[in-house]
């Protein structure tokens, strides 16, 4: 079974209103995460995701109801220690874990499956979207602030290396992380306790994972993702661009 995760705790200190969680944020009439529920449930992968609450987290609960289980992140220290603040709900009902995040509100249900869908199908251990960019300007440049994969010669990927850690080689490269995963649960919550917070941010990013399934030469695969259903909500820059991308998708 492929139960979802989606990351909902963050304070969105950037969006100008500190008294609303980021993901409550108005977005074409809804909050952001109501789209995210949107496309859960179009994608059929889980009928009850688990939401990871932390800034005002009655307030979050109070919209999105009872048709999701809750976790609270009690101290907001990244992305790893999101996911591993479900693993109570998870451990023993989940077979696989996919992961998004409540502030992507473009993100299809058609991605959600296909995700799903490949990494069942590869039997991997863990599966991530990538987005691939001509470069960051224009509308594309808030993705310069995203996590850059790293490959080998002969194209394997090898790990992540998130911005603000990178070097200015790493930060040339144009393959990049929307923080999106299916991952066998088996293999992430004993993984989940080896990460560590030595990096320029202090937290324990889940994306290190994709470099310890490297290391051990675990099957990690990637899914395509359009750069559009990439975009998350940052800074009220971000948000209109958001809405201009999906006035475009419906015109």
């Amino acid at each position: 079974m492929v139960r979802i995760v989606i990351l909902a705790a963050g304070k969105g200190k950037r969006m100008g209103n500190p008294n609303l969680p980021k993901v409550l944020t108005p977005f074409s009439g809804r909050p952001l995460l109501s789209h995210v529920l949107d496309a859960v449930a179009e994608s059929g992968v889980d009928a009850k995701p688990v939401i990871v609450v932390g800034h005002r987290a009655e307030d979050v609960m109070r919209v999105c109801g009872d048709g999701c289980e809750y976790a609270r992140q009690e101290r907001l220290r990244g992305t790893g220690d999101a996911v591993r603040s479900a693993r109570s709900l998870l451990e023993e009902k989940a077979e696989h874990v996919l992961v998004l995040n409540g502030d992507h509100p473009l993100v299809t249900g058609r991605l959600i499956r296909r995700l799903a869908d490949t990494h069942l199908a590869a039997g991997a251990v863990l599966t991530m979207g990538t987005v691939t960019v001509p470069d960051f300007d224009d509308w594309r440049r808030p993705f310069a602030d995203f996590g850059r994969v790293e490959r080998d010669k002969d194209g394997r990927l090898h790990g992540i290396v998130e911005a603000k850690d990178a070097s200015p080689a790493q930060l040339s490269l144009l393959e990049i992380n929307p923080n999106l995963f299916c991952i066998k649960a088996d293999w992430l919550w004993p993984q989940l306790k080896t990460l560590t917070s030595g990096n320029a941010q202090g937290e324990y990013y889940l994306t290190d994972l994709a470099a310890k399934a490297g290391a051990a030469g675990d099957d990690i695969r990637t899914v395509v993702v359009p750069p559009e259903e990439a975009v998350g909500i940052n800074t009220p820059e971000q948000l209109a661009l958001a809405e201009r991308l999906l006035q475009r998708r419906h015109s």
